[in-house]
């Protein structure tokens, strides 16, 4: 019998809940101080409303959210300086904190475009049109669909960087244990166990997370689809 499941990796999937965790993040990583924390605090409570006028209202009002909420993220940033909004332990380098020249200019060869079948459409490392086209459905909760999926026995794995700002653990882990499912009592009573890569301890894991490095996120992946024999 072979195991479905799926990961979510770095995901914004319940908005209401991770986007309180940013100012929580950035305290506890000493991003802001707690000044900083406490004038913030308007923001996050607009923002929580925000997200709950757009599950009930959509539309415009999804949009209205997306721009009350990302100020939070965006004071954080404004306050921490040049810190790489990715893995906070870097200086943020370029638009998008890293330099992905190379990524694009490979993409964009005429050969590497004729074998992908992609024809004239060039890559960009971030594109201004999808990400258009995605903010109306931004501030959504898409949780509510995950539920239906552990009930009929798909695995899920729900992934994050210890020192990434902008799609932090800690929102990520709120979300999880608050989801309400038959396994929820469950998985919030299972401790919380270290994992290691190459004998070095690479990261924690309940419904767990990884740290800021390629092969130890292929590690976990690994993890999940041939090692562990139930995930709740």
């Amino acid at each position: 019998m072979v195991d479905q499941g799926f990961a979510i990796g770095n995901g914004l999937t319940n908005p209401e809940i991770q986007y309180k965790a940013y100012t929580d993040y950035a305290l506890d990583m000493k991003l802001i101080k707690q000044s900083d924390y406490k004038s913030m605090s308007k923001s996050v409570s607009q923002c929580e409303q925000a997200i709950k006028l757009c599950g009930t209202e959509g539309g415009t009002s999804c949009v209205g959210a997306y721009m009350i909420c990302n100020t939070i993220f965006n004071k954080i940033v404004e306050i921490a300086g040049d810190k790489n909004y990715y893995d906070i332990r870097k200086k943020c380098e370029g638009d998008l904190c890293y330099d992905f020249s190379n990524v694009e200019n490979f993409l964009n060869m005429e050969l590497v475009k004729d074998v992908l079948g992609v024809g004239n459409i060039d890559f960009v490392s971030c594109s201004s049109t999808v990400h258009e086209a995605m903010i109306m459905d931004w501030m959504r909760n898409l949780e509510v669909g995950i539920p239906p999926l552990l009930e009929n026995g798909i695995k899920v794995l729900v992934y994050a960087g210890e020192y990434d700002l902008i799609c932090n653990w800690l929102g990520n882990s709120r979300w999880v244990h608050a989801m309400e499912w038959s396994g929820q009592k469950e998985f919030v009573a299972a401790p919380t166990i270290p994992f290691s890569v190459n004998r070095v301890e690479a990261g924690l894991h309940e419904s767990p997370w990884a740290s800021n490095f390629p092969k130890r996120s292929i590690m976990l992946v690994t993890w999940f689809l041939w090692i562990s024999p139930k995930l709740h």
